[in-house]
Formats: structure tokens, sequence, C-alpha cells
């Protein structure tokens, strides 16, 4: 497992536990059982944005219930609450149902196996819940016509924006931009904090607790981020990403894990030595080593075609006794 200031001493990786007390308190009540048989009547699945559903397009505040086959076109934020936001609706992705919008939330979810269903108030367990489940997802999103403020850092950030549209600079600006600084750190130190709790998970070997801590980090991305390097993505995104898949590979859980590394690489994350030699997914690699060895080869081409080499081999008869 990858320590994140093996990556970037830029982030202090501070150990105080209590700005996260409670991280774990998520409900896991079952508020609708057999969801496999949530939205009877019509189809909501769809491709390329073509509408195959008779529901209308419910109204703000109101609730629907989607069922999709994976893959899914959805991307979700955690919003300063802790629950997840769609930030993407992706039709290249995966599957979509056309009322899903970007800034609506989840409200529940099916569960990571059965009938069951969660109510979303946890954003690691969400994101763990859509990786691990087999079959269709079903899901209860609050309709919220693209209201994106779960992101905002300040509840007066739409004044500091109207000042700011006005061509105003006034006290009420620099307040808020102070604010708006001071809470950024905070929320810094809170991801940092989750990071180092999900090491702690993971060497305890409560690896499903580390994937939600994990999970979390990749939802607290910081939008519109410029690294020193001009890198848009964080180092504490790619080595979170690595570390989620390290947990899934250590519970045995191959097909998250291999999605897992497969996100982890096509962020950013570029240590393949360590991909391709840390304990960390050992099990990966010798249950799916095919599957492994694609993924790998997708970001980090070998310089000699294995299939190339041994044709050189068979032509000259090298390696035969």
């Amino acid at each position: 497992l990858l320590q994140h200031g093996q990556l970037s001493s830029a982030v202090s990786l501070q150990r105080s536990r209590s700005a996260v007390a409670g991280v774990r308190g998520f409900s896991s009540s079952t508020v609708r059982p057999k969801c496999a048989a949530a939205l009877k009547g019509f189809s909501t699945s769809s491709r390329g944005g073509s509408i195959r559903t008779r529901a209308e397009m419910p109204q703000v505040g109101e609730f629907y219930e989607v069922n999709l086959e994976k893959p899914i076109g959805l991307g979700f934020a955690r919003g300063n609450d802790g629950r997840a936001y769609v930030i993407k609706c992706d039709p290249k992705k995966g599957n979509l149902d056309p009322r899903c919008e970007v800034g609506d939330k989840m409200v529940a979810i099916s569960a990571s196996f059965g009938d069951d269903v969660w109510t979303a108030e946890n954003f690691g367990q969400i994101m763990y819940a859509i990786r691990t489940r087999n079959g269709g997802l079903y899901f209860k999103f609050e309709k919220r016509d693209g209201d994106m403020s779960f992101l905002e850092m300040d509840n007066k950030d739409r004044e500091f924006k109207k000042e700011r549209a006005g061509g105003n600079y006034g006290a009420g600006t620099r307040e808020v931009q102070m604010r708006n600084y001071i809470t950024s750190k905070e929320n810094e130190r809170v991801r940092t904090e989750l990071f180092n709790q999900g090491l702690e998970d993971y060497n305890s070997g409560k690896y499903e607790d580390a994937i939600y801590k994990f999970e979390d980090v990749l939802g607290m991305e910081p939008p519109n981020y410029v690294g020193d390097n001009f890198a848009r993505i964080t180092p504490m995104y790619e080595v979170a990403g690595y570390n989620i898949a390290c947990c899934y590979s250590k519970m045995g859980n191959w097909q998250p894990g291999l999605g897992a590394l497969n996100d982890a690489l096509n962020s950013g994350f570029d240590d393949f030595d360590k991909v391709r030699n840390a304990d960390g997914l050992k099990e990966l690699r010798k249950a799916e080593p095919e599957k492994f060895q694609k993924i790998l080869d997708r970001y980090d081409e070998p310089v000699f075609d294995p299939k190339l080499v041994e044709g050189f081999k068979n032509l000259f008869g090298l390696g035969k006794k």
C-alpha cells in the first residue's frame, strides 16, 4: 500500500481524528425491499441519451427511482454534507436514465448484494456498493434542477459571485474569499485525515472500512485543481485510487479490483514497477494474470512485445534443448 507522502511531500499528512468523527456513521437500514423490482412497467436504462421511459421528468424537490445495468454513465462527487451528487452524465461510459441530471442528490442505493437498499448517507459506502454489486443497480434520487451548491465552500458564494460579476470588490468579497480559503484548508486537512485513517484500516486488515475512507478521498477531489506541474488531478487522488485496488486485492474481490486499478492508472498513477511487484496487488496479479497485464499494458506499453519475442525464439530455435 502506498503512503501519500511517497508521491507528494507538498501535502502534510496530519493525524488529527476529531474532524471526521462519525464518518463511519452510515445507515445500512433497509428502506425499500426487493430493489430489483423497484420500477415496473417501463425501462429506465438508455444509451446515447435515447429516452426509453414513460415516466415524466420529476420536478425540483421530487424523488424518482432508477434501475440501471452496469456499466453506468453516471459520475458522483462528495458534497459538503458527505452525500453523493451527480456531477457527470456520460453515455459513452455506460447506461443512463434520461431523468438523471447533474446536481441530483442520491438518497438511496441498492446494497452491495441482496435485495436490501441502503440509505445513501456515506459517500464511501455508496461507491463500494456501485463497484461490488453484481447485476443491476437501484437508485433513488432527489431532483435539484442543476443546483451545484453542494460543492460551494460558503453559503454566501452566490452573493460573492453576484458582486464580482457586477465589477465590485468590496468588504463582502474579501470576507468570502478569506472564508473560502480557510474552508479549503480545512477540507484539505479532513481529506488528509481520511487518507491516514484508510491506511490505518488497511494495515489492521479492515479492508472494507479502508475502501470507504479512500473513496471519500476521491469524492473530495477539489474542482478546478491545477498542480505546480499543471496536473489536473491531485497526487492524493492517484494514490488513493491505487490503494483501493490493493484493498480489493486483499479481499479477493477481483472484478472491482481490476476496475479500481484501471481507474487509478487512468487518473495518472504511473508507478508501474509497484503495480507489477508490490505486495498489495499480489493476489490480484495471481488470480487474473491476463486481465491484469492487459490493463497494465494499456498505460505502460512494454518495450518488447512478448508475442514478437516468442516468435523470434520459435523462428531461430532459441530456448530449445
